[in-house]
């Protein structure tokens, strides 16, 4: 059977996280969307997504097909009801398609049948859903990973309270922290590592090569992606990869994409003084809209960056390829390859490329020609972002 993860009509609501990757690609939890539908399949996936995207995330067919909503989490019920779906048959819940089992010629076609599931699920419609129900999310990748497995042992320094709701990898390091575990499970990746005086409470999930350091506070519902290194002050938010957040300063109920840089400083708010629920920036509504939560701080889309003493207001979204710096809180909205100060200027495609290249090669990679086509084109289709 071939799998392959759609993006659905929701895709453009989940901008500007998706400007450089599928839906599927989202880390929502300890994995991303992706990680965990190859983990319940036991099979790769390939992408039905944007097509300027397709370049690096190349669909592919077979004779049997079966197309997942990428913005689906999966879980092992729904897996068991995908997996009796019979041809030119849509699994559907609310009218909404979770799955399609589509022979080859019939790929583009709509099915003719449907069965309506009872199964409950999460589904990431929104950018705030990711920090939403992230710590939900933490919880079933956790008895994922962990089922039938050991954990490695931790330090003699570390205090530690829910020793059972802790898996550390082979290859972590931890001395003199303290892991909470009580409101929910802390997962530390392979060779990721927590410095001494960090305090953590679950559900908290440090990733793959990761690094907490020197006397961080973390609350719960937190994810620090494959070699992110965080610091600070931090609640209920998820860095996708890549990312850092090293220094002092508060980042509340936000998500952060990959290849940021979060400056020394650097505040977020996450809630409104008047106790308001917070309003975000739409893309596809081109306005403000309501999220109907209390809690929202920042979206920050890829290779986006703060100066020092940067402040955001409460609910505020900042595009792709951002230096956003100046006095005072920054705008609520930040379009896309800006410099933000006192007013906005733009960030020319040679500078956004040149610094790609530049943070690519700290970290030992280089930014291939398929990669670069895919900036040159969001950069293209980005210009005509309101600016306010």
């Amino acid at each position: 059977m071939n799998y392959v993860l759609f993006d659905d009509h929701n895709r453009r609501n989940l901008l500007p996280l998706v400007f450089m990757r599928p839906v599927a690609d989202i880390r929502v939890g300890i994995l991303t969307i992706r990680e965990k539908w190859e983990r319940y399949l036991n099979a790769k996936t390939s992408s039905l997504t944007d097509p300027y995207l397709s370049s690096l995330w190349p669909l592919v067919k077979e004779d049997d097909n079966i197309f997942i909503n990428a913005a689906v989490l999966p879980n092992q019920e729904l897996v068991d009801e995908i997996f009796k779906l019979p041809p030119d048959c849509a699994l559907v819940k609310d009218d909404e398609i979770i799955a399609m089992r589509l022979l080859e010629d019939d790929i583009w076609e709509e099915t003719s049948k449907s069965i309506e599931t009872e199964i409950d699920f999460i589904k990431i419609n929104y950018t705030y859903d990711i920090f939403h129900k992230n710590s939900e999310a933490i919880i079933e990748d956790f008895n994922l990973l962990t089922k039938g497995r050991k954990s490695a042992s931790l330090s003699d320094t570390v205090r530690v309270i829910n020793p059972e709701n802790i898996f550390i990898e082979e290859g972590a390091k931890v001395e003199h922290a303290i892991l909470n575990a009580s409101n929910g499970p802390i997962y530390i990746g392979k060779d990721a590592e927590i410095m001494e005086g960090a305090v953590i409470r679950g559900p908290f999930a440090l990733c793959d090569h990761g690094i907490v350091r020197m006397n961080a506070i973390i609350y719960g519902g937190t994810t620090v992606g494959p070699y992110c290194k965080v610091g600070g002050e931090i609640e209920n938010s998820v860095l996708f990869a890549y990312s850092n957040k090293p220094h002092d300063g508060f980042m509340g109920h936000s998500v952060i994409a990959e290849w940021c840089n979060i400056a020394a400083g650097t505040i977020t708010s996450n809630l409104n003084n008047t106790y308001l629920p917070a309003r975000l920036w739409n893309y596809v509504q081109e306005r403000f809209i309501q999220t109907n939560l209390q809690f929202c701080g920042l979206i920050m889309g890829d290779h986006s960056k703060t100066g020092i003493n940067t402040m955001f207001n409460t609910g505020t979204v900042v595009g792709v390829f951002c230096n956003v710096f100046g006095s005072g809180y920054q705008k609520n909205f930040i379009p896309s390859f800006t410099w933000s100060g006192s007013g906005f200027a733009a960030n020319t495609l040679v500078k956004a490329l040149d610094t790609v290249k530049t943070m690519f090669m700290r970290r030992e990679k280089e930014l291939d020609k398929e990669t670069e086509k895919v900036i040159i084109t969001v950069y293209e289709i980005t210009a005509n972002n309101i600016r306010l």
